[in-house]
């Protein structure tokens, strides 16, 4: 184990907060504009896929911030 094993703990908790939260967002927004437009599934999924598309370019930002600052070198 390295000095701070801490830091992978809140890597991965970051992550998961991005993924899940993208794609819950994007499903409540995209089944709120269904019931605006009387079109059930379609804006849900379209919601679900950009907040999935958010999620992972959050992710990848994340860890690109968490790896080029040094945070992770034991």
């Amino acid at each position: 184990m390295g000095k701070k094993p801490h830091h992978a703990i809140v890597l991965a908790s970051a992550v998961s907060a991005n993924l899940a939260g993208g794609a819950i967002l994007g499903i409540f927004l995209g089944s709120w504009v269904d019931n605006l437009v009387s079109l059930k599934p379609i804006f849900t999924i379209i919601g679900l896929l950009l907040g999935l598309a958010a999620g992972i370019y959050g992710m990848v930002t994340t860890v690109r911030k968490f790896t080029e600052t040094g945070d992770y070198k034991e």
